[in-house]
């Protein structure tokens, strides 16, 4: 225990050294702001202290921003407005109020994106590194754009808006060449790639980021950029690799009392790499280090976070007493979270959709204002006619008759901009509840850690059985009935979920975009053939492609034609996985994907020499829930969901197959 001491005294000293020089820096803050001359000055104390608090206390910090914004308002000073707009926004998007922030990020885009902001630049220097008040009014737009980015990934929104804006946060840092937008939006973007299981992609930008912070006077979050390399080693199973960045994203976070959260998360992180190890004892100490200073700056996740990691530690530790009530703990907090989470996005999501609807309204009454001007024109023509109706009565006929079609034409309109309106309404609403399903992993990670310790509990009340300890038996079986009872209502929980959300929710939809079908193809391939293999180090198939080079891009959802791929290549390796079980001599497990390129699509083959279809459910395999995997190795949602993806491409799914010799899977795309 004192060997822990020393660790927490040694990692501690550093950050209470550094919190007594910013708190000097604070007090002699507020002196100033006490002391100051005029509004412009105190407007310049209030953005300093906002950033100050933004990172431990952003109560504080959202006031000192508000007042920030009120000066900026009343000396007409555009450029901070927006940067107060941009920061009040960022308090309010991790405080999880997401319709405040989404308000605040989008003034604030709309004053930087106006030139005539940048008119009256006084102080402009805080906001880039350049002496020119446009350069700084770009310089706020690239933050803003990195800033939604994260918003958008927050809120689990179209992750195209997040790359969307990345990319042009990127873009204003190459025009500028500021280093500042450069490492935050290139960290920010292989954090995108990594979440996507882009991991090569992900690795470039983390690389790109450290290059830009080392070159850049802005240092304060290098430590993040050292964390996620932490998490990509992670994901690689390079523990030592993980466990040298996360040590020096500590390092670097520990310098700067601001960066407290950073320093709880990579201190977190390193103690699930020492899990991973089973090195149980770093991982206890690093994980306690976390959530200490998950407490001391309230932060909510990493508290969940830091109960869930102990709970899992004492259980390795076989402790299962501690482990259960951390466990307990972190359900607790998660489902209240989860809870306040899934109403704020409902907020956010309703304010999107309004706007979606006042966007549509306004441009109804534009169109009706054009329809109005068309309107009196031709009653002005129609005047004229009237004068020589004996002469052109023909011409008046047709006239109207014209007219007739064209309120035909309106009537269509107001009815296809009621659809519309509808379709945004059903677009929203199933983004909405694809979310809220997501959060079905929590309830059953709960029910695979309550069964864990149940079936450890029974090995131990057989060996007090054998020992005739019935007081302690009584105990356990009481700790038995307790966890069935968990098990029981997590089930149910996750079970009313998923019926629910599947009754509504659809495959979101992202934008189409061109892309190499080939390269789709190999990376799925991989991707499914590697995680079953580390699923069952026993597992092996061979693994053939026949791409048709010719194809080039096509216009697809990657993600979702991704899905279908995935989908059918996981098919085909527990079909041919299934058929080595029977240990049929001479038999070779093989899965075959294709390309080839026909004469107005693409199609694309997913081939296997398992057991094939037997001809009695051939019929049923695309229908939503059948399946013929045993409990709980599938959903019988798989191959429907694939017909549905293809479908809504305008492109079939269809098998062949021929039971004891194997199964073909043929996807056609159109390739407009």
């Amino acid at each position: 225990m004192k060997s822990v001491l020393k660790i927490f005294i040694l990692f501690l000293f550093p950050v209470f050294a550094t919190a007594q020089d910013e708190k000097n820096y604070e007090d002699s803050l507020l002196s100033a702001l006490k002391n100051a001359a005029n509004d412009t000055i105190r407007m310049d104390i209030n953005r300093k202290l906002g950033f100050y608090h933004q990172d431990s206390d952003r109560d504080t910090a959202l006031v000192y921003h508000q007042v920030q914004l009120a000066l900026a308002e009343k000396l007409k000073l555009k450029l901070w407005e927006a940067d107060a707009c941009q920061q009040i926004a960022y308090c309010y998007s991790n405080k999880f109020r997401l319709s405040e922030a989404y308000e605040n990020y989008m003034k604030a885009l709309r004053i930087a994106e106006d030139p005539a902001s940048a008119a009256n630049g006084w102080g402009y220097s805080n906001f880039s590194y350049s002496k020119n008040p446009d350069e700084a009014r770009q310089s706020i737009m690239g933050i803003i754009h990195f800033e939604l980015a994260g918003f958008y990934s927050r809120t689990r929104d179209n992750k195209n808006k997040a790359f969307s804006h990345l990319s042009t946060a990127i873009e204003i840092g190459e025009r500028l060449k500021n280093p500042k937008i450069l490492s935050l939006a290139s960290r920010e973007m292989g954090v995108y790639y990594l979440n996507l299981n882009k991991t090569d992609s992900a690795f470039v930008y983390f690389q790109k980021a450290l290059l830009y912070y080392k070159n850049s006077p802005y240092q304060k979050n290098l430590g993040n950029v050292y964390l996620q390399l932490g998490r990509y080693y992670i994901i690689k199973g390079n523990y030592d690799s993980a466990k040298y960045h996360l040590h020096n994203a500590i390092y670097e976070n520990a310098a700067n009392a601001s960066t407290l959260l950073g320093m709880g998360v990579a201190q977190r992180s390193l103690g699930a790499a020492f899990i991973e190890t089973s090195q149980l004892d770093s991982a206890l100490v690093y994980t306690l280090l976390g959530q200490k200073i998950a407490y001391s700056v309230n932060d909510l996740p990493g508290k969940v976070v830091s109960f869930l990691q102990l709970g899992t530690i004492y259980k390795l530790k076989k402790e299962y007493s501690i482990a259960y009530d951390y466990l307990e703990k972190g359900k607790n907090l998660g489902d209240s979270l989860n809870n306040n989470y899934v109403e704020r996005l409902m907020q956010f999501l309703n304010l999107d959709f309004d706007q979606k609807v006042r966007l549509q309204e306004l441009e109804k009454e534009q169109q009706l204002a054009k329809s109005r001007n068309r309107m009196f024109v031709m009653l002005t023509g129609l005047g004229i006619f009237l004068i020589v109706a004996m002469l052109l009565y023909r011409n008046n006929r047709q006239k109207q008759k014209a007219n007739a079609v064209l309120k035909s034409t309106l009537n269509n309109l107001k009815s296809t901009q009621s659809q519309l309106i509808q379709s945004e309404k059903m677009a929203s609403l199933g983004e909405l509840t694809a979310g809220i399903a997501h959060e079905i992993q929590n309830p059953l990670n709960f029910v695979n850690n309550f069964s864990e310790l149940s079936n450890e509990l029974i090995e131990e009340m057989q060996e007090e059985m054998d020992k005739g300890n019935s007081d302690e038996v009584k105990k356990i079986i009481a700790d038995i009935r307790n966890n069935l009872e968990k098990i029981n209502l997590h089930g149910k929980r996750a079970d009313a979920i998923v019926k629910g959300m599947l009754q509504h929710s659809r495959p979101t939809s992202g934008e189409k975009q061109p892309t190499d079908i080939n390269a789709l193809a190999d990376e799925y391939f991989r991707l499914a053939y590697h995680g079953l293999r580390a699923k069952d180090k026993n597992f092996n198939v061979i693994l053939k492609t026949e791409f048709d080079a010719a194809i080039g891009n096509i216009n697809i959802i990657p993600q979702d034609i991704g899905r279908v791929l995935l989908n059918l290549i996981n098919n085909a390796f527990y079909a041919v996985s299934e058929k080595q079980k029977l240990e049929i001599e001479g038999f070779e497990p093989v899965v075959i994907i294709s390309t080839k390129k026909l004469i107005d699509k693409v199609q694309i083959e997913v081939r296997d020499n398992g057991n094939g279809i037997p001809e009695n459910i051939y019929a049923k395999i695309f229908q939503p829930f059948f399946t013929t995997k045993p409990t709980g190795q599938g959903t019988g949602l798989g191959l429907s969901l694939s017909y549905d993806i293809v479908k809504a491409h305008g492109g079939e799914l269809k098998v062949e197959t021929k039971e004891g010799e194997g199964s073909k899977f043929i996807i056609q795309l159109p390739i407009n």
